[in-house]
């Protein structure tokens, strides 16, 4: 058995990164399903494609906080939370060869950081576009998309629309800016250690002149 496996919302400012996995017999099976990366898709067709994937094949998710992700940085790199958390949904899935999308730039160091989380039970390929490549991990891509996509509408219930929780948003952006002017914090759902939030409560909140 093989399982692909792929995230969302790694270099987000708001909100979770989903960790997805999804196994399978083969390769080709899991083509035949139509899979692309999740990128390149609508999120009509991901929907699509998120309910044929999870009615044809065992899929598992790893979802990390804001918080968590915060915690975590504190002591290790975030390339390194990645890893672990791959690792962890490798684990639930017990494949034979995992395919993992690279998220170091030395693809072969980051499988190698894989396996050592993994503990050598199956085979790693690490690959960069291992989404583009190996349908599983588009598949894996689309899973983590989708439950990524679920998990920020349900911050909006609590926060409004933030957009898409990327610094490369401009509603993101203004939502951080607004609300730390209104609260004089950042939101729980931002990621304190990202420099974006940082930057922007700096900003916001350092005493000027006038205040002394």
């Amino acid at each position: 058995m093989i399982c692909g496996i792929d995230e969302a919302g790694k270099g987000s400012v708001l909100g979770p990164m989903v960790v997805a996995g999804v196994l399978a017999p083969d390769m080709d099976i899991v083509a035949l399903t139509g899979v692309e990366d999740s990128k390149t898709l609508s999120r009509k067709r991901r929907e699509l494609l998120y309910e044929v994937i999870t009615e044809k094949f065992l899929t598992a998710c790893t979802i990390i906080s804001a918080q968590e992700i915060d915690r975590l940085r504190a002591d290790i790199t975030m390339n390194d939370i990645v890893a672990r958390a791959h690792a962890d949904v490798i684990r639930k899935l017990s494949c034979d060869t995992a395919y993992v999308d690279a998220c170091d730039v030395n693809a072969k160091r980051y499988g190698e950081t894989v396996s050592a989380y993994v503990g050598g039970v199956c085979q790693i390929v690490s690959e960069h576009k291992a989404d583009d490549r190996f349908p599983v991990v588009s598949a894996a891509s689309i899973i983590a998309k989708v439950t990524r996509d679920r998990c920020i509408e349900g911050l909006y219930k609590e926060f409004g629309n933030f957009g898409s929780g990327y610094p490369s948003d401009p509603y993101t952006i203004r939502f951080l800016e607004t609300y730390i002017q209104e609260f004089s914090r950042p939101p729980s759902c931002a990621r304190l250690s990202w420099e974006t939030t940082r930057r922007i409560r700096d900003s916001l909140l350092q005493p000027s002149l006038f205040d002394f």
